[in-house]
């Protein structure tokens, strides 16, 4: 069952029309507009024109490195404008004219119809959109805005086709002469591109000092001779004030002054860091507009940095996202009264992706305390002992980071019963973990309140229909944001194996136990038989009023009882699934005269091997074994 994914996808790469008549090839894809979309946008791109070029579609011959590279930049810039100032899911549109060559690339947010040229800032970046957006066209609807644009092939002699309406990358971002000569070649030439690796660094990290770290080391020495960033801590951001807050606690990488705390210097000469670094701190920038990107003078710190540095430029830019101020970025530069145009936007525009980064970091900090916490709730501290049996357990979450759609659970029932568990939640992260939070503690009460294996089964479906439903969808506006426009809360269904264990007085168990729309569990005899040791039954949570049946097996000395989740049967190698012609049941007959520890274990290692990549749904078997 799936994950919450941070970056959805969904995608459409295909020829319109027959192969032999196609008129346009065409990608499609649906991105959440968060920062990892740039360089996901990029990625579909190029991939589209290398299977558009294999595959030897009308126009690929025209397919210039150029041209590709003119793509992937204005994709870049058009999907990040749209994440900075929508941040809502992306309709990428890209497709191929066979007769020119040229492509046409469009991109569509989800915001209130607004010009990107209108928007305070004004980054090299925004240039190329509010351009793109002058030489073809934007296009509003009542809730979305789409930009696009027309990239000509070159001809053989290197020309650019279709002139009169050709669009060049290059020349729109031309930089004005004021730039030294090094400045302008590498600006001219590399900045957007400079800009798009950036993002897909930046966007990598989950923690916000790496990403303050790594913004050292892009911009220096390349873009100036120090930097500095200041983080402010989520009250502050929240506050949205300068100069409140207060406090001088240090953090792990700097001391926190007026609501903000230095996390990172950097100098391109290290002898100078320790000295920037007190002189820094004493001044923290003091930004007018707590959500303006745009630069501001800061005052230059020439005490700090020697002879040769008594002069120069600095400049703070204000890093935000998603209207919430989140620190300030520090540039300086020595010998140069001001810094040149052509740097300050780019660095305008890496800010804006450095402000995304951090506040990617922060929501993953943020859903990982929740995930942690969820966890801890969600599965038992311990499996219990059963006399007369051995039990050996495999819980392996895909999503180290997220709870599990898996669980289990094997406790004391009272009266010389023990029951157990083994389910799966559709979907994964916060939501599941409301159904999971509502089953396995009403499993146990339902148990020790004296409810057989049918009755309790009854019992969860019913109260799932009631109420997991609002809950799950209450968790996932509250945790992981607001549910899009047209999606209402979502039904959460729960497979699950259930089963109550009697250790018998002349050895052996007696076994009574029913599937809820779950893989069946498997019995294995010392001599290598396996059967199956329930009947399949609906998934709870889908038909009111539904009636479970039970049955009851006994489990001699030897025999083992084996129960997976879907992670274990649905496992893919290609088109074929681990439990493809019975494969689990002769997997388990392999493990005849195994004890409980090692047929899990050979289990988990043979699923493992099945594919050639790991697996990627959640995996949870467990092993009962009469002594």
């Amino acid at each position: 069952m799936g994950a919450i994914p941070t970056q959805r996808e969904t995608v459409s790469l295909a020829a319109e029309g027959p192969a032999d008549t196609a008129t346009a090839a065409h990608l499609r894809a649906t991105l959440s507009g968060g920062p990892l979309a740039p360089g996901t946008a990029r990625g579909l791109v190029r991939a589209a024109l290398g299977e558009w070029t294999d595959r030897g579609l009308p126009g690929t011959e025209k397919i210039s490195g150029r041209l590709a590279h003119d793509a992937m930049v204005a994709v870049s810039e058009l999907v990040t404008n749209a994440v900075v100032h929508a941040g809502t899911d992306v309709v990428l549109a890209c497709r191929l004219e066979p007769g020119t060559g040229a492509l046409v690339v469009e991109v569509t947010d989800r915001h209130p119809a607004r010009p990107p040229r209108e928007a305070p800032e004004h980054g090299r970046g925004l240039r190329l959109v509010a351009a793109l957006a002058d030489a073809w066209g934007v296009s509003y609807q009542r809730d979305a805005k789409t930009v696009w644009a027309r990239l000509p092939a070159e001809e053989r002699d290197g020309t650019v086709g279709t002139a009169d309406l050709g669009l060049r990358v290059a020349e729109l971002l031309a930089p004005e002469p004021r730039a030294s000569g090094a400045d302008r070649d590498w600006l001219g030439r590399g900045a957007l591109s400079f800009l798009a690796e950036a993002s897909d660094l930046l966007a990598g990290q989950l923690d916000e000092n790496l990403v303050a770290a790594l913004t050292g080391q892009l911009i220096v020495p390349r873009l100036a001779d120090w930097c500095a960033v200041w983080l402010e801590d989520e009250a502050m951001g929240r506050g949205g004030g300068w100069g409140s807050g207060g406090g001088d606690g240090g953090g792990p990488t700097g001391a926190r002054l007026s609501g903000a705390r230095l996390a990172r210097v950097w100098h391109r000469s290290e002898e100078h860091l320790e000295e920037l670094r007190r002189v820094l701190e004493k001044d923290p920038p003091q930004p007018p507009d707590a959500l303006r990107s745009g630069p501001v003078p800061y005052p230059w710190p020439g005490s700090a940095l020697g002879p040769r540095g008594t002069h120069g430029a600095a400049l703070a830019y204000r890093l935000a996202a998603g209207g919430r101020p989140l620190g300030t970025l520090v540039i300086g530069r020595a010998g140069l009264p001001r810094f040149p145009d052509e740097i300050t936007g780019l660095v305008e525009d890496l800010s804006r992706r450095v402000a995304l980064a951090i506040g990617a970091a922060r929501q993953y900090a943020r859903q990982a305390t929740i995930s942690a916490v969820l966890q801890r709730g969600l599965l038992p501290g311990a499996v219990a002992e059963i006399p007369g049996v051995r039990s050996a357990l495999v819980y392996e979450p895909c999503d180290q980071g997220g709870p599990s759609g898996d669980f289990y659970d094997l406790f004391p029932a009272g009266d010389g019963r023990w029951c157990f568990a083994i389910g799966d939640v559709q979907g994964k992260g916060p939501e599941a973990a409301v159904v999971i939070g509502l089953a396995r503690p009403w499993l146990r009460l339902l148990a020790r309140e004296g409810y057989r294996v049918a009755d309790v089964l009854d019992r969860l479906n019913q109260l799932l229909l009631d109420d997991a439903t609002e809950a799950a969808d209450a968790a996932a506006r509250a945790l992981v944001g607001p549910v899009p426009p047209g999606e209402g809360p979502q039904t959460r269904f729960l497979s699950l194996l259930y089963g109550e264990l009697v250790p018998l007085d002349v050895g052996g168990v007696r076994l009574t136990l029913a599937s809820a729309g779950h893989p069946l569990p498997l019995v294995l005899r010392p001599d290598g038989t396996v059967r199956t040791a329930a009947r399949p039954q609906t998934l709870l949570g889908v038909v009111e009023d539904e009636t479970y049946t039970s049955e009851t097996v006994e489990l001699a000395p030897g025999d083992s009882l084996l129960c997976v989740t879907d992670g274990v049967t649905e496992r893919r190698s290609g088109s074929r699934q681990f439990d493809d012609e019975d494969g689990l049941a002769t997997a388990l007959a392999g493990c005849a005269g195994l004890g409980a520890d090692l047929i899990a274990e050979r289990i988990r290692r043979l699923v493992h091997d099945f594919g050639g990549r790991p697996p990627e749904d959640d995996l949870a078997l467990l092993v009962l074994q009469a002594e």
